[in-house]
């Protein structure tokens, strides 16, 4: 049987467009999208699916089924893993994902953000990538621990080369033109 997932509880509710959903500790938390978190979304995207050819797919502001019924997100950028299929409700699940790339600003970063930090390590997911425009900094969180951290961190600043390391091959994001607020 299917794990339960946090967007079941919601199935057919329309949430407004133009707001990141997501489902922390199972509150819903609906946060406004900004123009240069769509313009990050906008460049990285392109890049990755150019690099993938045909390997792999990647999305953006799609919902994945994660293995709690509290936690529900849909991350600004998602890898999926070449071979992935749908599972019965029609999404991905947690182990289907290579990376997942998300644009927060620092100062967005609070006690929500580390939660999501910690249960993105809990699912093993191998890379997240943090794209912070104030700061003008990514950081690439990778490793994960059982118990909810991420090993290895690395800072990567906007204008120099973002590299993936995926399963047998990476990709490489230029940052040249990311937007800083």
């Amino acid at each position: 049987m299917a794990t339960e997932s946090a967007w079941d509880v919601h199935e057919g509710v329309a949430f407004p467009r133009g707001y990141r959903v997501e489902i922390t500790d199972g509150r819903i938390i609906m946060t406004p999208q900004g123009e240069n978190q769509s313009d990050v979304i906008l460049e990285v995207a392109p890049q990755i699916k150019a690099q993938l050819a045909g390997q792999g797919r990647v999305f953006f502001d799609v919902m994945v089924d994660f293995p709690s019924s509290l936690y529900g997100y849909a991350p600004d950028i998602t890898i999926v893993a070449p071979g992935a299929e749908h599972n019965s409700r029609g999404r991905y699940e947690w182990h289907d994902l290579e990376a997942v790339l998300e644009v927060e600003l620092r100062a967005r970063q609070d006690g929500d953000f580390v939660k999501k930090l910690n249960f993105y390590a809990e699912c093993a997911i191998p890379l997240y990538v943090v794209i912070d425009p104030s700061s003008a900094l990514c950081t690439i969180h990778s490793s994960p621990q059982p118990e909810g951290v991420y090993a290895v961190s690395e800072v990567v600043p906007f204008g120099e080369n973002l590299v993936l390391p995926l399963e047998g091959r990476e990709i490489v994001i230029d940052t040249k033109g990311f937007p800083r607020d």
